[in-house]
């Protein structure tokens, strides 16, 4: 039999224990390494067709040309592959930051540490809305109530019972009664308490069953989904083009080598592979930018639909206030005392109030109130000598919270909660219930939130149930929690961005108000509360709320009702919460936000974002941020699918107008080399527009990527197209060779590339020049270095079938029609918005 032991390890015997031990963790899917990464981009088919086309000009063309095909084709790989790595490691970065932690006595201290450092014989503490972390014995506190259906299947919870002596032996299966064994992964439904952990990882109950739960793969995005789909059709349509111009090339020019050549460069043309690769990037490392806003998303689809909120309900506590109660005032009926103005005559009294909310308070606090009272108790020297014998959780028809103790008088009930539901424990009449009802408005509309205290006496052998005691009523107190410094902008920031903010709290409606009103949240609809939500049907309430932004005395069971009012009312609904009940409300909601810092593991689990320091300006930075992610992603994409256009018809276009090809596998090689780094980099990293907190969410129908941005795309495609081939029919119909003008035509085709890529990615009000774009101008400098080798430099020339560069006069004139090609949607927006 093992003794009870509350003290917990030091640091150093837990470090040793993991190291005999191990983790406690499962086995997890190992990251993507690199040659795992480079499998994966091999089976594309655009780098399929790559290699073919290697391997024709190796065996049956030019040697030179088949060496450079390879080079640009390991290049063309290794950039993708360098993306993919850069993406993973964001990736694992976030997924390092969203370990779950557990409370745990450490060197006499309560601290949170890693689940995964957890060690047998750790002491921890369990809570309502924990998943408990390791297989454990329930050593003190409150009978709990369990959900062991994950191990059993069993969905009613089964009650624990602590122990003061247990065999860490014999540690049964799990199922029963009455028992105070804790399994890892279940559920604690109701109560709290300190546990002993037994066994961990791959020995606890969970670990023996199997692997299958941490071996689960990550589901792609809706967006992800759809473009996968999209690319597999445009695979199937690129292939029936490349058997038809290698048919057409065999039969009526007899000529298979060049046909196979040109349906390869066709197929590759139409191929648009950056899709997925941007949307990855784009996901991943905006996931891991939010995420230095202390905002941590657990699914890839918040990411794309962040930025789209227009109505955010948030908790008063803690994430609008700093949740650092003070205790400032009391009252024993005949109004508020501040503590520090208390004199003599009402010290005892004073003594005896502080002593009961003590007596009604968790041992280890946790709860800011809790905290608050130990603190006080602590200047007035009361000590609790025992722990209480049993405890009466808060229940949503009685909002009090009741333990009961041995005293040498009998038994002694203390009691502390909402003042209406300590009224009716006191059975107050109606006169003094108007009276104290009177100090605690008075009290709440300075913004303090009020407790009731009350206690009674009774003897063992009565046998009295909680529930048939009648309590003395002893006082009230009042706790400051003051607002955070940024709320009040942030709000303002929030409804410059059209974003409504209503604020749901349990606390009393005049405090609901006074905070609201400190914080600029819209008062003028008044404040609704839980009694109001009750009388009223589902169908009505959309009506009845669409005005409201304060909501008081609400239930965890209420927020999903105001939820789904909102979402009938047609707004994106983001909704924060932490505690056990809030689950659903949370998964009802478009984006589910939970508290890291004070958020229950239930409330993570149903959240798609996870708000790291639980502060209210986190929520607006990760809005901002979200519209930028969005706006950016939008402008790639649309970028991609403008690019491929002129490439494309750059291959089909001359083959059907009779003229000599334009374009060859090594010249959309290089065109690759500029696209895919400017997508991943250039895009990603352009800050927001300046004015994007200034605009309305956009419409609840409206898509990342629809029918507008295909058909803008196209339309810029085809402009570009228009000028590169006119170039290249004007410089080869007035005499210039055949290598002459397709040299020319290609030096525009990235020159104009170049300045689309910069046009449509440039935010409003910044500058070209700024340091923002830098990478631009790197990746500019070196495509412009590649088309003087390819222009210049004979050897070079060659390959890319140039050879003779073209007059200085005409290049002008290709750089020319490039950047009227390339920046004309751009001025026209500009000059509109001046106008306007």
């Amino acid at each position: 039999m093992t003794p009870l032991n509350l003290n917990g390890l030091t640091s150093q015997e837990a470090a040793l224990r993991l190291k005999t031990y191990g983790a406690n963790s499962l086995p997890q899917q190992p990251a993507l390494s690199v040659f795992d990464i480079i499998q994966r981009t091999l089976r594309e088919p655009m780098f399929v067709l790559l290699l073919v086309a290697a391997g024709l000009y190796l065996f049956v063309g030019d040697l030179g040309e088949g060496l450079f095909m390879v080079f640009g084709a390991f290049a063309t790989i290794s950039l993708v592959v360098f993306q993919e790595f850069r993406t993973e490691c964001a990736l694992q970065a976030l997924h390092k930051m969203a370990e779950p932690v557990a409370n745990c006595l450490r060197d006499g201290l309560q601290q949170r540490v890693p689940t995964k450092d957890l060690v047998p014989s750790d002491m921890i503490v369990v809570s309502e809305g924990d998943r408990i972390p390791a297989d454990a014995i329930l050593l003190t506190g409150d009978a709990l109530l369990v959900d062991e259906s994950l191990l059993t299947g069993e969905s009613a919870p089964v009650t624990k019972m602590s122990t003061k002596f247990f065999n860490e032996v014999e540690f049964p299966e799990p199922g029963g009664e009455d028992t105070p064994y804790l399994y890892s992964g279940t559920l604690v439904t109701q109560g709290s308490g300190l546990a002993q952990v037994i066994r961990t990882g791959e020995i606890s109950a969970i670990g023996r069953i199997g692997h299958a739960l941490s071996l689960i793969d990550p589901e792609l995005s809706p967006l992800q989904k759809t473009t996968k789909i999209m690319i597999g059709k445009i695979g199937l349509f690129a292939f029936f083009f490349l058997l038809l111009v290698v048919v057409a090339y065999g039969i009526f020019h007899q000529d298979w080598f060049e046909g196979a050549i040109s349906g390869i460069t066709l197929a590759i043309s139409l191929m648009p592979e950056e899709f997925p690769m941007v949307l990855a990037i784009f996901l991943a490392l905006g996931a891991w930018r939010l995420a230095q806003h202390n905002v941590l998303v657990r699914r890839a689809a918040a990411t794309e639909t962040f930025g789209s909120i227009s109505m955010l309900c948030v908790d008063k506590t803690g994430t609008l206030t700093q949740n650092l109660m003070t205790l400032t005032e009391f009252s024993h009926g005949q109004g508020f005392i501040k503590l520090s103005e208390q004199q003599g005559t009402d010290f005892d009294q004073l003594q005896l109030l502080i002593l009961t909310a003590l007596r009604a308070s968790a041992l280890k606090a946790v709860d800011p109130m809790d905290r608050a009272i130990h603190l006080q108790a602590q200047t007035l020297d009361l000590v609790l000598s025992s722990a209480p014998e049993k405890t009466y959780p808060l229940r949503p028809d009685r909002l009090a919270y009741i333990q009961q103790w041995k005293s040498s008088s009998g038994v002694v009930f203390a009691a502390k909660g909402a003042p209406e539901a300590i009224f009716t424990l006191c059975a107050l009449s109606l006169e003094q219930r108007k009276t104290l009802k009177l100090q605690i408005d008075h009290a709440a509309k300075r913004g303090l939130r009020i407790l009731a205290v009350a206690h009674t006496t009774c003897f063992e052998e009565r046998g009295e149930t909680v529930d048939n005691l009648t309590f003395e009523f002893l006082g009230l107190l009042a706790f400051e929690d003051p607002i955070r410094a940024e709320a009040a902008e942030s709000v303002a920031i929030a409804h410059r961005a059209g974003i409504a903010v209503a604020m749901i709290t349990g606390d009393y409606p005049a405090t609901a108000l006074e905070i609201a009103r400190q914080a600029g949240i819209d008062t003028q609809a008044g404040v609704f509360t839980g009694d109001m939500i009750k009388l009223i049907d589902k169908e009505a309430l959309p009506g009845r709320i669409r005005d409201i932004r304060v909501f008081a005395r609400i239930t965890p069971e209420m927020k999903l009702s105001i939820v789904e009012a909102f979402k009938a009312n047609d707004h994106i609904v983001a909704m924060t919460g932490d505690g056990v009940n809030d689950g659903p409300a949370l998964a009802a909601a478009h984006i589910g936000i939970a508290m890291g810092e004070r958020g229950t593991d239930v409330a993570r689990e149903s959240a798609a974002i996870i708000l790291l320091d639980d502060r209210f300006v986190s929520i607006i930075s990760g809005v901002s941020l979200g519209r930028r992610i969005f706006n950016n992603l939008r402008k790639a994409l649309t970028y991609v699918m403008a690019i491929h256009v002129p490439i494309a018809g750059l291959v089909l276009l001359p083959i059907l107008m009779g003229l000599p090809p334009l374009l060859f596998p090594a010249h959309v090689i290089v065109m690759e080399l500029v696209i895919d780094p400017t997508c991943a980099l250039v895009f990603e990293g352009e800050p927001g527009e300046r004015d994007a907190m200034l605009k309305p969410p956009r419409q609840k129908d409206e898509t990342l990527f629809g029918g507008r941005e295909i058909l803008l795309g196209v339309v810029q495609g085809c402009v570009l197209l228009l000028a590169i081939l006119s170039v290249y029919v004007i410089e080869y119909q007035t005499g210039a060779s055949e290598d002459q003008a397709r040299g020319l035509a290609f030096a525009t085709m990235i020159l104009g590339n170049l300045v689309l890529a910069i046009s449509t990615a440039l935010p409003k009000g910044i500058s070209i020049f700024s340091r923002e774009n830098s990478i631009f101008w790197l990746i500019a400098c070196l495509a412009t270095a590649v088309v003087m080798m390819s222009l210049y430099l004979p050897e070079f020339a060659q390959l890319l079938k140039f050879e003779r560069p073209p007059m200085y006069a005409d290049l002008f004139f290709g750089c020319v029609m490039a950047l009227i090609a390339g920046s004309w949607l751009a001025v026209w927006r500009r000059l509109l918005s001046s106008a306007a």
